[in-house]
């Protein structure tokens, strides 16, 4: 092939090479304009607009499949364990016996596959509004949705809000698996809400709300605590690190009628529990509630005082 050639060759397959690399799909999710978290994206597994909201589902390079709600990331395959083992079992390792169970979202099955670890429940209840999440995660994350066929669990496709105002169940342990506190899903952060919520839990009942980000909604969190203030004896924050949401660094809130998360915490439950779990452990419970002072300070009165 005369040199000319082979430079034209040479200069094609340059070309194409870096038409593939502008090709390169990236999922980009920005916190309120001031910082980004990325993924790139491998393959599109589903993309559908159900009657609430934008779903998407993709598989990403490091990340395993990765489910996004409005463009807002809601769990990566990688990580999902850490968001869900801190939601479920640090309330149910404290309550002396928890057997009946509320989850208001958490569609995707994660926060249910924990709470059925514990033998002693004898009913869940999944009150999650979108059916399509339930649907699409049991396609697309089995590992995650696998508890959703569990006979002891009730899945009701309803209003969590609604649900809570209406129902005349009682429970031992709320989780409040919820999105941000925007549009809709902002009812579940507000005064009505926790106000009913306190009314359906036991005497010994505890409450664990999705708590957003220390170092980016603080704010929020001064609001959503005090908002519980009025109906729980007991508040505190605990931590908990993520590869999923922007900052890295994200919390819960523990509501109680009495129960405290460290004083009536015993690590002897969690070390003969035999759980498979990844990121939980009886250390991680009791560090989780030490918070760094840039939170103490902020919540200081607002929170009660066990944590620092």
């Amino acid at each position: 092939m005369p040199d000319s050639e082979i430079n034209k060759f040479k200069s094609l397959f340059e070309a194409q090479m870096g038409s593939r690399e502008c090709m390169d799909l990236w999922i980009h999710e920005r916190h309120l304009d001031s910082a980004e978290l990325s993924f790139r994206v491998e393959e599109t597994l589903f993309s559908v607009k159900s009657p609430y909201q934008q779903i998407d589902v993709v598989k990403t390079a490091n990340h395993g499949v990765v489910l996004i709600h409005d463009g807002i990331v809601m769990l990566t395959e990688r990580d999902e364990f850490t968001y869900h083992e801190m939601i479920a079992h640090v309330a149910l390792f404290v309550h002396p016996k928890p057997q009946t169970i509320l989850v208001i979202g958490g569609g995707d099955g994660g926060t249910v596959r924990e709470v059925l670890k514990h033998e002693s429940i004898k009913k869940v209840v999944l009150v999650e509004i979108d059916e399509v999440v339930v649907d699409v995660c049991r396609r697309f994350l089995p590992s995650v949705s696998q508890g959703l066929d569990d006979p002891r669990l009730e899945i009701i496709i309803d209003d969590g809000i609604r649900y809570v105002a209406e129902t005349r169940e009682h429970f031992d342990i709320a989780i409040i698996d919820s999105t941000d506190p925007v549009g809709p899903g902002i009812g579940l952060f507000e005064k009505p809400f926790y106000k009913n919520v306190s009314k359906i839990l036991t005497d010994q009942g505890i409450l664990v709300t999705q708590a957003e980000s220390p170092f980016y909604d603080i704010n929020f969190q001064e609001i959503m605590f005090s908002n519980q203030r009025p109906f729980f004896k007991k508040l505190h924050m605990y931590l908990y690190s993520t590869l999923a949401y922007v900052g890295g660094l994200y919390s819960f809130g523990f509501a109680s009628k009495g129960l405290c998360p460290l004083i009536d915490f015993d690590p002897g439950r969690v070390d003969v529990s035999d759980m498979m779990l990844r990121y939980y452990n009886s250390n991680i419970h009791r560090a989780a509630f030490m918070l760094p002072g840039f939170i103490a300070e902020k919540l200081r009165g607002i929170l009660d005082s066990m944590s620092w």
